[in-house]
């Protein structure tokens, strides 16, 4: 989500969630307290993908209680119908009516419906991606692919979504455009809408619209937030198809609407779906979107996820399931300077997406409660109750204020934000927000502040970082598989937008917006893997996900380790397998791929019982006769253990997707302490898509080792294949 919406979308789901579970004192209380439930069932006798909807929807209605129970159900009690992302189906139902459907035969799980939050004009470039050199040039971008969005909903008259040059849509696509009397191009090829009050998929909130265009933008020259961070928008793969469902609002997302949007996504015939909403943890078999995600890769469908914007702590990921690539977020090389000068010679360096004229030296007050801030510059602290430097920025200028400092939170480190603020101001980081906090307190000195504005200013070092909101690793529900996956531009992400920021006096410029968080990250993915699924069609997800993974790099502009926002290496708990690389993933040399039977066998190995594995694979008795595997046996391209076991072997295998005739040789980077060895040393090829298995064997005094960090690496000629091991 957006982290400027954070508080709004707070409030309101706490007064929804307060409205909606108010006891009634009516006479008929347990039938008017029917709230939303989602029913997973079997298969009906003799199901086939082709079955009718009537004949599900009556199988479907056998769950149901009989009218007998004391309400009057209507004919379709059905909210919604599944048959792609789960079998099964939403109902409003009550207490009592939830304890019979559960016990029902073939009921194999009953789900309370709840609310999951929403968690550019550089970035191609900052990526390697131009349409006069790098990967767009030599491989098309993304032409003949489909991405689906799970989102806000889109503003379709924004000129990020025009078609010209677009070709029409695959045969294969068999999706709707439901935005009444508009029409759908052939950017953007459908629309739909399963939010509360099923109005059109029109994004009346901007993160759908910001998302979109992050992954699939066409093309607009002078595109800008309010004149800064000009030059050319482009999503990541200008020429794929455009899909948005409308699964949520400023409320945030229902998980009834979402699986319904995932049901449409996966029978539409999307190729990639980019998801950038996800809540807290849970065991998957009790997650419905990691349900819905593991039929959509079952489908050959590619699956781009928010890391979840909770970070720096530890543990704190959403989306953690090894069938999606989780996207954490990172800087890029571009800042919107506002610097702060304070009245005793000081310099700080802070950021603006809004920059009026310089703001002349003026008395420096700390707090809006300091008294009468009229004609000051006001120096504010974001505090944890999620406001953004906007609405407090709104809240200065109503008390008169001239100006604004705004102070990054301590736990932000370096990052700062650049946003459309209503009035001058600037954001510094909680370094510099300290000493200017000790001179703005000091009433002795009559402290004063300038903020002088020096535009855009592009390869700023170090770049990337890692934003502190990011989440972090290791997974919860799943701690031998590393999460995330993979890091990408999320802070201070420029692209389409349906309103119009900044100050009401603003030149009207094309509607852009600056904002950050995973959910800003998670397209950038999205539109890479449409790219390289337009070039390698028969690719699975797990091919692409390992392409992205294997070709990442862990060093900064300046062949550094990657830092976090405190500019301490980032751990892998923290990048993945590292910053995505996009003209590399394209040809990755080799890839390390993963069936359905390979996922089931891992759920299995986790302890799963054979019902809670039905529940996610849809495969009856999965784990019979002991078949599992650990989660390190899983062929992913990267190793998480933890470290008390002291030692740990396992198999890998890799398909040539590069040249026919090559030769890898291994190269290990552990540390002190970690014994590494690689079996065979050596991997020759002498055609495509030619298997080949090795083992990979650790071992580490469990007493001393309680955290280390590594590497090997395939290497070929220019192919560089690095996967990453974590000991935890």
């Amino acid at each position: 989500m957006d982290l400027n919406l954070r508080l709004l979308l707070a409030m309101l789901v706490l007064a929804s969630l307060l409205i909606y579970t108010t006891p009634t004192h009516h006479v008929n209380s347990e039938i008017s307290n029917r709230q939303k439930y989602i029913v997973r069932v079997r298969p009906p006798p003799n199901f086939s993908p082709d079955m009718s909807s009537s004949n599900l929807e009556t199988w479907y209605r056998s769950f149901l209680p009989p009218s007998s129970m004391g309400a009057s159900r209507p004919h379709t009690p059905f909210i919604y119908t599944y048959r792609e992302a789960i079998l099964g189906f939403a109902v409003n139902l009550t207490k009592v009516e939830v304890e019979y459907v559960t016990k029902r035969d073939g009921v194999l799980n009953v789900y309370e419906d709840y609310l999951i939050p929403l968690l550019t004009t550089h970035t191609p470039e900052f990526l390697g991606l131009r349409s006069n050199g790098g990967a767009w040039n030599s491989i098309g971008m993304g032409e003949g692919t489909i991405i689906g969005l799970l989102d806000t909903g889109i503003d379709m008259s924004h000129p990020s979504f025009h078609d010209d040059g677009m070709k029409p849509p695959p045969a294969k696509w068999r999706g709707s455009c439901d935005f009444g009397d508009a029409k759908c191009n052939k950017k953007l090829i459908g629309g739909r809408s399963f939010s509360r009050g099923h109005v059109p998929p029109v994004d009346n909130v901007g993160h759908g619209t910001h998302t979109a265009s992050t992954a699939a933008g066409q093309f607009v020259e002078g595109a800008s937030v309010l004149g800064n961070g000009n030059g050319t928008a482009a999503g990541m793969a200008p020429h794929a198809h455009l899909a948005m469902y409308r699964v949520c609002s400023v409320w945030g997302c229902w998980n009834s609407d979402v699986v319904a949007g995932l049901d449409a996504a996966i029978s539409d015939g999307v190729d990639i779906l980019s998801i950038s909403l996800g809540g807290r943890s849970r065991r998957f078999h009790q997650e419905l979107l990691a349900i819905g995600t593991f039929s959509a890769m079952r489908k050959g469908i590619f699956v781009s996820c928010s890391a979840g914007n909770s970070g720096p702590s530890s543990g704190t990921l959403s989306n953690e399931a090894p069938w999606v690539l989780t996207v954490g977020a990172s800087t890029m090389d571009r800042q919107m300077k506002a610097i702060v000068k304070l009245g005793d010679g000081r310099s700080f360096v802070g950021e603006s997406a809004y920059q009026p004229s310089n703001l002349v030296s003026l008395p420096l007050a700390y707090k809006l409660d300091s008294g009468n801030v009229k004609g000051k510059v006001v120096a504010c602290d974001l505090d944890g109750s999620g406001s953004s430097g906007i609405r407090i920025g709104k809240t200065v200028k109503q008390a008169g204020g001239a100006g604004m400092i705004v102070f990054g939170k301590q736990v932000s480190g370096h990052n700062t934000f650049a946003e459309p603020h209503v009035l001058p101001a600037s954001y510094v980081n909680p370094i510099d927000a300290a000493m200017i906090r000790e001179y703005a307190k000091n009433s002795s000195n009559k402290p004063t502040a300038s903020i002088v504005y020096e535009g855009t200013s592009l390869g700023t070092t170090p770049a990337p970082v890692v934003a502190f909101f990011s989440s972090r690793g290791p997974s919860t529900a799943s701690p031998g598989v590393l999460k995330p996956d993979i890091i990408g531009p999320g802070v201070n992400v420029i692209a389409a937008w349906p309103f119009k920021v900044g100050p009401p006096t603003s030149a009207n410029f094309v509607k852009f917006n600056s904002i950050s968080g995973t959910s800003m990250s998670a397209p950038h993915l999205s539109g890479i893997a449409a790219v390289i699924k337009s070039v390698h069609p028969d690719w699975s997800p797990a091919a692409i996900k390992s392409a992205i993974m294997t070709t990442a790099y862990a060093v900064d502009g300046n062949k550094k380790p990657i830092l976090d926002e405190k500019f301490n290496p980032a751990g892998h708990f923290s990048i993945g397998a590292g910053h995505v690389n996009p003209s590399r993933a394209i040809n990755p040399g080799l890839i390390y791929d993963t069936d359905e039977e390979q996922y089931i066998l891992y759920l299995c190995g986790l302890g799963y019982t054979d019902s809670e594995v039905e529940i996610v694979t849809h495969q009856k008795d999965a784990c019979r006769k002991g078949r599992k595997i650990t989660e390190a046996e899983l062929n992913y391209p990267s190793i998480a253990v933890n470290a008390k076991l002291g030692k740990l072997v396992v198999n890998r295998t890799v398909t040539n997707v590069g040249e026919a005739s090559s030769t890898y040789t291994v190269d290990i980077d552990m540390p002190k302490g970690v014994t590494a060895s690689i079996s065979p040393n050596k991997l020759e090829f002498t055609k495509a898509k030619e298997v080949k298995t090795f083992v990979v064997s650790l071992s580490w005094d469990a007493n001393k080792i309680k955290h280390a960090e590594g590497s090997f690496t395939w290497v070929f000629g220019k192919q560089v294949v690095r996967s990453p091991i974590v000991i935890f």
